[in-house]
């Protein structure tokens, strides 16, 4: 890979990304699409990765246009490309559908000018967990999928098509089924960094509470680097066009609280209230996955355990 296009590079994906290819490809040239106009806090968290950015150009480009995409890649013509580009919360898309249709035109955009330029480079999609609803099953690529918001609906529309597209064009063309990762570059309008805030707060003295939706639900967390270096195993050694990204291990959200609050000497049932009117109507209570296809076909799986994961994200903020 020597020219790479990365959508939604300055996110905590992004971020990790970019410094995978930059440590693997010598000379790779990275150019990132963003929404934000100030490139200054992306090259701010770029600087702990101890690497050259000089390759690397940030450009604040309207990827809903199909003419704007089209002349980038006419002009830039990658030898792959990383759609991760796109709204991330699934709550924002109930509220406003709208953020769907992005999801569906940035794929659409980006893989049309491809095919119109006869360019099939290896394609990676960002797919995500929530396509398969609130089955509660161990899930493979196989399950079923059921998306009960507009956000999972959207990602299902460009999973299926990426399966269409490897077909037709006998396309490198991959889709990674994300699950929830996490990582200090988080924003913190996610759970586990409020959960990190709240109990720092709470340490300062600067709050006497939290308040979460839900202690309950399971979910299947990874570090955002070990997903990463998931999406690089099966771009270059993937012989299907579907994988899931994932721990294959689940975790309560009360274990979450117990290990931050305990890293931080506090006792969480002082502190944490559930407030269940917060709780997203059909949410699953229980999502974990099969990572047995990924790991058979690339020998990856992850390294970084929860605990691990929430250490290096706590100390990162304090």
């Amino acid at each position: 890979m020597k020219k790479v296009l990365i959508t939604g590079i300055t996110g905590q994906d992004g971020l990790f990304l970019t410094n995978k290819l930059i440590e693997t490809y010598k000379g790779v040239e990275i150019i990132g699409i963003t929404r934000q106009r100030d490139s200054y806090s992306f090259f701010k968290n770029l600087e702990r990765f101890k690497i050259s950015n000089k390759n690397i150009k940030l450009l604040n480009l309207n990827l809903s246009n199909p003419e704007a995409v089209d002349k980038l890649i006419y002009e830039f013509m990658p030898d792959a490309v990383f759609n991760l580009s796109g709204p991330s919360s699934v709550y924002e898309s109930i509220q406003n559908p709208k953020q769907a249709e992005e999801i569906l035109s940035i794929f659409k955009n980006i893989t049309n000018s491809l095919i119109k330029h006869k360019n099939f480079c290896k394609f990676y999609q960002a797919s995500s967990s929530e396509m398969f609803g609130n089955t509660i099953t161990k899930l493979n690529e196989n399950s079923i999928f059921l998306p009960n918001s507009p956000y999972a609906e959207a990602k299902l529309k460009n999973h299926k098509s990426c399966k269409f597209l490897r077909e037709k064009y006998d396309w490198e063309i991959f889709s990674g089924i994300m699950f929830n990762h996490e990582s200090e570059f988080r924003s913190n309008n996610f759970l586990i960094m409020k959960i990190i805030n709240g109990a720092l707060k709470i340490k300062s003295k600067d709050a006497d509470k939290l308040i979460i939706g839900s202690l309950e639900l399971i979910r299947d967390w990874s570090y955002a680097k070990d997903t990463i270096e998931g999406v690089h195993s099966l771009i270059t050694e993937g012989k299907e066009f579907d994988y899931i990204i994932a721990s294959g291990k689940s975790c309560k959200i009360e274990d979450i609280v117990d290990i931050v609050f305990s890293y931080l000497n506090l006792n969480w049932k002082n502190y944490v209230e559930v407030d269940q009117t917060i709780f997203r109507d059909g949410d699953s209570s229980h999502r974990i996955a099969n990572i047995e296809k990924i790991t058979n076909h690339t020998n990856w799986r992850p390294e970084t355990t929860v605990e691990e994961m929430l250490e290096i994200m706590i100390t990162k903020k304090i």
